[in-house]
């Protein structure tokens, strides 16, 4: 089968079929993942302490009568074996029925749906400034003088090793506090997006500026690089169209870390700035065992993660088709 010439990228040219056998496995391996986190989730479920019936109707602190109770059982499956239950609740997913909210009476899809909007807002207000910042660094850094690279090196690992929290913090007492640059919180407008972004986009600078600095640093040694600065290729053509083609696919890799990061600062992040999202309806899911509901949000991170994944193996297929004949 004739290959498909990818312009500009390393190596020869991608099959389609290698191609479409990769593909088709990250399917799989995704419905997989899909699975796994269904499953224990449910588990979890299952085993945590306490009367799922009471928690329907109002928590350990409510007085249903006996009647209701049984009723509630009967209607959520909850006297039937564990495996009746599973297959049920499995069902019930694969038509996309996540439940209904204890907490707020209402399906938990509505639940999340309502939250998912400024969590993906800030998410992606995060992304764009982490990633143009990590780029610039990492490029303008990478075998320069040793001040330099010690200077940037330490304010990566500043970004990297403090607490999302405490980044936050510390945004907000100068440009809130101090200078009033910027609200305190809430959704109200860009203004309040820009603390909240910037907070979780330091946090994932550091790691990726580390990582694609040192990868930089050694496709610069390589020989294709000193053949280009020889034919009088200028250095910052050298390492934007050479050099970074070849060092960004450990960043790709780590795509995983950077969408973790996301989702999991955005509880932090949505709590301390006092904004609405999935971050703050999972957390105030917990405080009040609202089980449906953080089902629901394990599996809304799982199914980015494993579309996040299968867009980051296409990438790669584009950047160096070596990768899918691997």
């Amino acid at each position: 089968m004739t290959g498909i010439s990818v312009p500009g990228s390393i190596g020869k040219a991608v099959r389609p079929d290698a191609v479409a056998r990769r593909i088709a496995l990250r399917l799989v391996v995704g419905v997989g993942v899909l699975w796994g986190a269904a499953t224990l989730t449910f588990l979890a479920v299952y085993l945590i302490p306490g009367d799922t019936a009471l928690l329907i109707l109002g928590g350990p602190d409510a007085r249903p009568t006996p009647e209701a109770i049984d009723r509630v059982r009967q209607d959520y499956l909850l006297n039937e074996p564990l495996a009746i239950q599973y297959l049920h609740y499995l069902g019930g997913l694969l038509q996309g029925d996540l439940g209904q909210s204890y907490r707020l009476r209402i399906p938990v899809t509505e639940a999340i749906g309502q939250q998912i909007g400024s969590t993906a807002q800030l998410a992606g207000a995060a992304a764009l400034l982490a990633l143009p910042l990590t780029f610039a660094v990492a490029l303008a850094s990478a075998q320069r003088r040793p001040w330099i690279r010690s200077l940037v090196s330490g304010v990566e690992v500043v970004c990297a090793a403090t607490p999302t929290f405490v980044i936050g913090f510390v945004l907000l007492m100068v440009f809130s506090f101090s200078l009033h640059w910027f609200p305190i919180g809430g959704n109200q407008g860009p203004a309040s997006l820009v603390l909240p972004a910037l907070t979780l986009a330091l946090a994932v600078f550091g790691p990726l500026s580390q990582v694609l600095r040192n990868e930089l640093d050694d496709v610069l040694e390589q020989a294709f690089v000193l053949t280009a600065r020889a034919r009088g290729m200028r250095d910052a053509q050298v390492r934007v169209r050479h050099a970074l083609r070849h060092a960004v696919i450990p960043v790709l890799t780590m795509s995983g870390f950077l969408i973790a990061a996301l989702l999991g600062g955005s509880v932090i992040v949505e709590t301390l700035f006092s904004r609405q999202g999935v971050g703050s309806l999972a957390l105030a899911s917990v405080y009040e065992k609202d089980l449906p509901v953080i089902i629901g949000v394990v599996l809304l991170s799982a199914a980015v993660y494993v579309v996040v994944n299968l867009a980051v193996d296409l990438l790669y297929t584009l950047i160096d088709p070596r990768v899918v004949t691997a």
